[in-house]
């Protein structure tokens, strides 16, 4: 590696030392709020104001094209596409390559692995920006990515499964690093301001619960209308909207980056990365979300697949599923209302107790169903399946939106995208457990495409497990929503200028810039 030249470690000390103490006059300016100040948190409440009002604010305080990408990520390429990729993809395997629900549940993890190496997509995103960013070139990565695989696998009529596999893991790829670049200016704001930590979760919440609200809604209609593969295709547009969101979002330009010391910086990086986890405050809750997780099995392919089937099952056509999912949505977003207006105060603890225990409740409606009980009370499939996606949606997020939180208020400045992407990775290496232990659960109880009479039986078997966490609870603190996790010496920015003295270079990867990006 080759060392700066004085003159440019001497420049560099002087912009970056103009930069922190902008940062200081910043941070005293939040410590200490006017009344009435937006940032003080108090001023605006999504119970006490309009909507528009809400979205002014946050755009406002963290920039207008900061909302758009959260607007474009979760709500239509994650919330709207993912969605309609859903019930497109079940199609897909179920009708086109005719797989078995076990294969298609492990094929469902395989093209999830993109998301479990988020860390490295994080990494890059914080110490190797790209014509001098950090984000926006990789947002337009995305984007492409998504158009390529999207596109192959609709004008392909016969790809081999090997083939298509690749397509949907790539197109996932590039959901992934979209998803990773947003979290990172999430994980930021959130640390530049913490009051409004919440309220960024809730509009990432809202957006993904609205967008899937509105993909569900159609997706059913779309697969009738022009079949899986060309429902494949139209999810090209949500990836070119990622691909826009890199072209406009709004981030300080960083000229003339020293690429030789990239290596180091991502030493430094891995150490913070190392120091954090060793944390008991941070590993002790990295383990309770890998344990949630991967003990709630995923066998929701073989509920798809018995959903569509026309001899033991209902026999819902595509409409009927699209429609099923999407007032499932309206229960997710319900769940994201009732969190952002009433649950998002309480204690991580307690919220999480009563989330993961009526979690394992709300899924003996699959059992009930299944079982066909619901029509000895007189309750139609069609109308008990709304009910059934609505609960477990809405407990859903219960859930999820507090482990969010914890995440969020577990990144160290500096590496804010890296450690959130660790984090999300953590909770995707639990999901990936979670569907590969679903996918050997119906194998070993041999469901396939028609034969479901031990369907029951993996339906309680995760019901039961999904109640084993709680013996964890002791690993999440016991602290609100509204503290700060970590301990001082890793928030203070003053603390930080101990890097200077080991390389002055490395205090861009600290990102303190970050905090008067606006001026």
């Amino acid at each position: 590696m080759v060392a700066p030249l004085s003159s440019q470690v001497s420049e560099d000390t002087e912009v970056m030392e103009e930069n922190i103490e902008l940062a200081g006059a910043q941070m005293k300016r939040k410590e200490a709020p006017e009344e009435g100040s937006r940032d003080s948190g108090e001023g605006y409440r999504f119970s006490d104001w309009s909507p528009l009002r809400w979205f002014r604010m946050l755009s406002e305080e963290m920039h207008w094209s900061f909302v758009f990408g959260v607007i474009a990520v979760y709500g239509i390429s994650q919330g709207m596409g993912g969605s309609i990729s859903r019930v497109a993809t079940d199609y897909y395997w179920k009708d086109v390559q005719m797989v078995h629900p076990s294969a298609a549940q492990v094929y469902q993890g395989i093209t999830s692995i993109p998301w479990i190496v988020k860390p490295l997509w994080g990494l890059l995103t914080d110490v190797l920006p790209v014509a001098g960013y950090r984000r926006r070139p990789y947002f337009i990565l995305s984007g492409l990515l998504g158009i390529l695989s999207m596109l192959t696998l609709s004008l392909h009529s016969k790809l081999h499964v090997i083939f298509a596999l690749l397509a949907m893991t790539i197109g996932s790829a590039g959901v992934a690093i979209a998803d990773v670049t947003v979290d990172a200016c999430v994980a930021q704001n959130s640390i530049n301001h913490p009051s409004l930590a919440a309220d960024m979760q809730s509009l990432c919440g809202l957006s993904s619960s609205i967008g899937r609200l509105l993909g569900f809604s159609i997706s059913g209609l779309l697969v009738h209308a022009i079949g899986s593969q060309g429902v494949l295709g139209l999810l090209s547009i949500p990836s070119v909207l990622v691909l826009s969101v890199g072209i406009m979002l709004k981030e300080m330009h960083i000229p003339n980056f020293a690429y030789g010391e990239v290596f180091q910086k991502l030493q430094q990086a891995i150490r913070t990365m190392r120091t954090t986890l060793q944390c008991p405050s941070v590993w002790r809750p990295c383990v309770y979300m890998y344990m949630s997780l991967a003990l709630s099995l995923n066998i929701e392919e073989g509920m798809f697949y018995w959903y569509t089937d026309k001899k033991s099952g209902p026999s819902f056509s595509e409409e009927t599923i699209g429609f099923i999912f999407s007032i499932g949505s309206v229960g997710s977003l319900l769940g994201v209302l009732l969190y952002q207006n009433i649950l998002k105060d309480y204690p991580f603890r307690g919220l999480l107790f009563w989330s993961q225990l009526i979690s394992g409740i709300a899924g003996m409606l699959d059992l009930v169903m299944v079982l066909r009980l619901n029509l000895k009370f007189g309750l139609p499939d069609y109308f008990f399946a709304v009910i059934d996606e609505s609960v477990s949606r809405m407990v859903g997020q219960f859930k999820w939106m507090p482990l969010l939180v914890l995440s969020s208020k577990l990144c160290p400045p500096g590496i804010e995208g890296t450690f959130f992407a660790l984090l999300m990775s953590i909770d995707n290496v639990g999901l990936l457990t979670s569907s590969w232990a679903g996918g050997l659960l119906l194998h070993l109880l041999k469901v396939t495409r028609t034969e479901f009479s031990n369907l029951w039986a993996a339906i309680l078997i995760r019901n039961i497990m999904r109640i084993v966490p709680l013996v964890l609870l002791f690993l999440v603190p016991k602290s609100d929503q509204n503290s700060t996790l970590l301990p001082a010496d890793m928030l203070d920015a003053d603390d930080n200028t101990e890097v200077l003295e080991e390389d002055v270079d490395d205090i861009e990867d600290i990102e303190l810039v970050s905090l008067v990006s606006k001026t």
